[in-house]
């Protein structure tokens, strides 16, 4: 009888942590697959997950899980940590070049420049056409979408 091993435990609600390990693994594997050489570093203590060696330069990664809500994709563009002394709350300015996100809810990956999201908390990468009918200042996910 060949050895299975058992199922994962299953929780109501994955921790933050896991959602990001298996986001990082996707993107890796998405970047891989479209000839990218990805690089880690060796400590997870760095402002960004992984670096893409382009040749004649480096760019810093921060991988990202989006949600869709009401038509867009929806990000976070800091880092949140606690601990006994209190809540920290940091963007990623001048630490990571370029959000790379995976959204499970399209299954796609897309890329927005750090300094493009603004020092909100919160960007979004819109998928359909607001009911409202705006066009101007609106970010299309078309836009950003890694080609296959």
């Amino acid at each position: 009888m060949a050895y299975r091993p058992p199922p994962p435990a299953q929780s109501t609600r994955p921790h933050p942590v896991d959602v990001g390990d298996r986001t990082e693994a996707i993107v890796i594997a998405a970047l891989i697959r479209r000839g990218y050489r990805v690089l880690r570093p060796l400590s997870s203590n760095q402002r960004y997950d992984l670096v893409l060696d382009l040749g004649a330069t480096f760019l810093r990664v921060q991988c990202k899980t989006g949600r869709l809500r009401n038509g867009a994709i929806l990000f976070s563009t800091r880092s949140c940590r606690s601990n006994r002394s209190g809540t920290y709350v940091r963007s990623y300015t001048d630490e990571a070049d370029v959000f790379v996100i995976h959204c499970p809810d399209t299954d796609r990956i897309y890329a927005v420049p750090v300094g493009e999201s603004g020092v909100l908390t919160e960007a979004s990468l819109r998928v359909t056409p607001p009911a409202n009918g705006q066009a101007k200042g609106i970010r299309w996910a078309a836009d950003h979408e890694l080609p296959t």
